[in-house]
């Protein structure tokens, strides 16, 4: 078990946003995480990379605890996340931005293949690398998110909504990269308003309303489900 949450509850604004949620990541999985805008999905991926503080319950990654960990120790520890938006240094080039993401690291042989196996996945960055971040298209910016969170050489990826307000062109090569991340070896959490992807690309999926996961199995499941269907599915 690669990732293990157990009852946590977590405050945000003072609303209780998630209300005794458990799950589990295995390594090598995509696992998709669906409902609806304040379900409480994106209060999760912040407790679990350290940004909230889960003010019961326990977090377990690789066999230790980590709620309570510092954002910094929990990168460290091989875990990275790509916001909502896909936050980007705007006054930065691109090439300082991918830098950042390597900032904790000290494996420094590595590295250099770690840029190369980004500028593999968006060749659109090699070619702006001394760009300013600020001065990129929404989906450049995106694709820069998820080059510096890969830097971070990270164990489990969590993604806030990577294809919010995305081309559907570029929604679906978010996606095909999604996939060819974990085909890599990186195991994926993902938070996604675009329930058909999510299922579709993902091997177990949980389904939140209100604070508190209501339906969870393998997704090709669920997306027969009449209630998933109904509710975000269109059908």
């Amino acid at each position: 078990m690669l990732l293990d949450v157990k009852n946590i509850i977590v405050r945000h604004g003072g609303i209780e946003a998630v209300k005794g949620v458990s799950l589990t990541v295995e390594d090598g999985m995509i696992v998709s995480l669906i409902g609806a805008n304040g379900a409480g999905k994106s209060s999760l991926l912040k407790a679990l990379s350290g940004l909230n503080r889960a003010i019961e319950g326990e977090i377990w990654f690789k066999g230790k605890r980590i709620d309570g960990w510092k954002p910094a120790r929990i990168v460290k520890a091989g875990i990275a996340q790509v916001p909502e938006g896909g936050r980007i240094f705007a006054k930065l080039t691109v090439e300082e931005n991918l830098r950042t993401g390597a900032y904790l690291r000290r494996d420094q042989a590595k590295l250099s293949s770690d840029y190369d196996r980004v500028y593999a996945l968006f060749n659109v960055l090699k070619e702006r690398l001394t760009q300013k971040a600020g001065t990129l298209s929404g989906g450049e910016r995106q694709m820069l998110a998820f080059g510096r969170a890969l830097m971070n050489g990270p164990k489990l990826l969590l993604l806030d909504e990577p294809s919010l307000g995305l081309a559907p062109i570029l929604v679906d090569e978010i996606f095909r990269v999604i996939q060819k991340i974990r085909d890599e070896g990186v195991t994926v959490l993902l938070v996604e308003q675009n329930a058909k992807k999510a299922l579709e690309l993902a091997d177990v999926a949980y389904v939140f309303e209100t604070g508190r996961v209501v339906l969870q199995g393998p997704a090709r499941d669920l997306m027969d489900s009449h209630e998933v269907q109904q509710a975000y599915l269109g059908g």
